[in-house]
C-alpha cells in the first residue's frame, strides 16, 4: 500500500509543477487576478498534500498495519480533488456554484493529517 501512496504523491507533485507553470506562464493573460490567485492557492495546497501522500507512503512502511495511515491517504487524495480541483475549476470557467466543495476539501485535508499525527502517535516504534 505504501507504493501506491508514494506513486500518488510524486505523479501529484508532478502535477503541480505542470499546473503552476501553466498558471505562471499560460493562464496569466487569461485569468483575472482573483482567479489566477484562486488557481494559485489550489496548487499551493495540491502541492503540500502531495509531499502528504509521499509522507503516508513513508510511514507506512514504517507502520504497514495502521490503518490510520491508509485513511490519511485517502483523506488527502480526497482534499487535493475536492478542494484544488475545485478551485482549478473555478478559476478556470468561472463556475462559483462549485465553490460549495472547497470546504469539503478543506475538512478532508483537515482531517487527514490529524489521522495521520494520531497513527503514528499511536503505532510507536521502538
Amino acid at each position: 500500500m505504501s507504493r501506491i501512496f508514494l506513486a500518488l504523491g510524486a505523479l501529484n507533485a508532478f502535477l503541480c509543477v505542470a499546473l503552476g507553470a501553466m498558471g505562471a506562464h499560460g493562464l496569466k493573460s487569461i485569468l483575472t487576478p482573483d482567479m489566477l490567485a484562486n488557481f494559485q492557492i489550489g496548487v499551493q495546497y495540491h502541492f503540500y498534500h502531495a509531499i502528504g501522500l509521499i509522507l503516508v507512503g513513508l510511514a507506512l512502511d514504517r507502520f504497514p498495519q495502521a490503518r490510520a495511515l491508509k485513511f490519511s491517504g485517502i483523506l488527502m487524495m480526497a482534499g487535493i480533488l475536492l478542494f484544488s480541483g475545485t478551485l482549478y475549476v473555478i478559476s478556470l470557467t468561472g463556475w462559483k456554484g462549485l465553490g460549495m466543495t472547497a470546504p469539503l476539501g478543506g475538512m478532508s485535508y483537515m482531517s487527514a493529517w490529524l489521522l495521520f499525527a494520531y497513527a503514528v502517535w499511536r503505532n510507536k516504534r521502538g
